[in-house]
């Protein structure tokens, strides 16, 4: 919740940030790919740290990075300011979540797993709604400095994270071997390695092309390929989205439990490469926008529950979260392009040409989550290969 709050704030300040300094779209674009390339980063250096010092110390650490990090952003006053907090801001939030993904799956049973880490997921669209509220309120008052400024609130969790978060009995009573990050490249695994890679990449392409840009695709007007909305308007419009993201992390994990990880993974990537195109090329009307606006946030949001989960569940745990954080941060970094070309593309043809493009990429995670096993019911390998699939 609180990583996605300090995250997505920025997404809200876009257009204010871009008219203060005089920047182009192709260039915002650029600040978030910063900030996802950094992420990668924090995502695999973090999973690698949570191997060797535990998950909880790792996570408390991140959390320290970014909160402090958005906070620092109110201080900018030059493009390379904005570019050198986004990067502490992206190296916190992908750590936190390699350190609280494998937390998560590591303390609940096989037959919960799902529903587990789809709770956890769907913190994300609490702390996106904080965001829409918190932009709502302060953004048109107070300007996006002072927006910025809440970003240090998470700051306090961190110590009673600290405090009161056991590190997972399967990490504590593990055999005392080092963890290797380059094990996860051996026989037994690289094949795993790659392919969770490249299903990784797709969704984040398809999820950072559209989430970077949808505030300010609300808020452009009708002749530049925007919805024409209001910058109020289209906050309130966003908190309907998290909404049905909402529901979408949460039901993802409980599908997923009964059918498996697979065939529920594929049916959500069908419903965004069809739902996510009609709303950015078809959606012009109030109406519409509200129709849509859940099942957007349901399809394109919810399958991200399945990564926590089946991620673990390929890896023994000396090497969970340094394979876990690599696998999807090293989609992150490829991700990165996504806003940037989006902010190219809506130079020439309209943000909602863009959008509709980006969204085929989750038709293509669809396909290459099938060259995975299915891991649904499999108990979490502690020293010995990855489980077998069902």
């Amino acid at each position: 919740m609180l990583d996605a709050m300090d995250f997505l704030l920025f997404t809200f300040a876009i257009l204010p940030i871009q008219k203060e300094f005089g920047l182009s779209s192709a260039t915002m674009g650029g600040l978030t790919s910063v900030a996802l390339i950094a992420g990668a980063v924090g995502g695999i250096a973090f999973g690698t740290i949570a191997d060797r010092i535990g998950r909880v110390r790792a996570m408390t650490v991140s959390i320290l990075i970014y909160s402090f990090a958005t906070a620092g952003l109110a201080t900018s006053h030059s493009l390379w300011q904005l570019i050198a907090w986004r990067t502490l801001v992206g190296l916190g939030m992908g750590g936190e979540w390699s350190c609280g993904s494998v937390l998560v799956a590591e303390t609940w049973p096989a037959e919960h797993r799902g529903k587990a880490m789809g709770l956890m997921q769907s913190g994300w669209a609490i702390g996106a709604l904080f965001a829409a509220a918190i932009s709502a309120l302060v953004l048109g008052r107070f300007g996006w400095r002072v927006l910025f400024l809440v970003g240090a609130l998470p700051a306090v969790a961190a110590f009673f994270i600290r405090r009161t978060v056991e590190e997972p009995p399967i990490w504590r009573e593990r055999e005392r071997s080092e963890s290797n990050f380059f094990e996860m490249f051996r026989a037994q695994f690289i094949r795993k390695t790659l392919i969770a890679t490249l299903v990784a990449s797709s969704v984040l392409i398809a999820y950072w092309g559209l989430t970077s840009w949808l505030p300010a695709f609300l808020a452009s007007p009708l002749d530049k390929g925007g919805a024409g909305m209001t910058l109020t308007k289209s906050a309130l419009w966003l908190i309907v989205l998290q909404l049905g993201a909402f529901t979408g992390y949460v039901t993802f994990g409980w599908i997923a439990d009964r059918l498996g990880r697979r065939p529920s993974f594929t049916m959500f990537m069908i419903a965004a490469a069809i739902v996510v195109p009609v709303f950015a090329l078809g959606a012009r009307s109030p109406m519409m926008l509200l129709l849509l606006g859940p099942l957007v946030g349901y399809f394109g949001h919810g399958y991200f529950s399945l990564f926590g989960a089946m991620l673990a569940e390929l890896f023994p745990t000396r090497i969970r979260a340094t394979a876990q954080g690599f696998c999807y941060n090293a989609g992150r970094v490829v991700s990165a392009a996504a806003p940037l070309t989006i902010g190219a593309l809506a130079q020439k043809h309209g943000l909602g040409y863009g959008l509709a493009l980006d969204a085929m990429f989750f038709a293509v995670a669809g396909v290459l989550i099938w060259l995975l096993p299915e891991t649904r019911g499999a108990e979490l390998a502690t020293n010995s290969p990855a489980p077998a699939p069902l």
